[in-house]
């Protein structure tokens, strides 16, 4: 089955400027299994959604039909075309705001 990993501007020069990238899975996978599949399709990509444990990265949001599922990547199960969205957290402020 093919899952749609929606990719964040910042992570998309990492896939040839991709904003979706497709990969394929056995029914029943799990988002880790997707995620496995995106690593052999698009290292660069995956290295910086993963660290060296296979783990999200704590700067890194991954949905999937809109739940975060940050934690339960390997018990989530993907349907036949999920769409899974990875959003970079973005962090700071401005200065001088009050």
């Amino acid at each position: 089955m093919r899952v749609v990993f929606e990719l964040a501007g910042p992570l998309r020069q990492h896939a040839a400027g991709a904003v979706d990238v497709e990969v394929d899975v056995l029914d029943g996978a799990s988002v880790t299994d997707a995620l496995d599949a995106l690593a052999k399709a698009h290292p660069a990509v995956e290295r910086r959604i993963r660290d060296d444990e296979g783990l999200l990265r704590r700067h890194v949001n991954l949905f999937a039909g809109g739940d975060l599922v940050r934690g339960s990547e390997h018990s989530t199960v993907l349907c036949p075309g999920e769409r899974l969205v990875v959003l970079p957290a973005v962090s700071g402020g401005g200065v001088g705001l009050s």
